[in-house]
């Protein structure tokens, strides 16, 4: 189930960094309309931030289930 949680946690990375260029996308692009451009661009923004909080979540879950561990510097070193 570790191994699940790490597939999880890098399919949400490339979700969040997949939206993040898509609102660069449409934030660059050049049209003639550009209130639906402004829309497109905020719902690619509004998805990054759903994606990085159920990112969060996921970590918090996992970490209180005992699905993940840290791991780096002991606590009071």
């Amino acid at each position: 189930i570790i191994l699940t949680m790490q597939y999880a946690v890098v399919i949400a990375f490339v979700l969040i960094m997949g939206s993040l260029a898509a609102a660069l996308f449409f934030m660059m692009k050049n049209t003639t309309d550009s209130k639906k451009g402004g829309k497109k661009m905020a719902l690619a923004l509004t998805l990054r931030i759903g994606f990085s909080v159920l990112l969060f979540l996921a970590i918090l879950i996992g970490w209180k289930l005992g699905y993940l561990h840290p791991t780096g510097i002991p606590a009071g070193a």
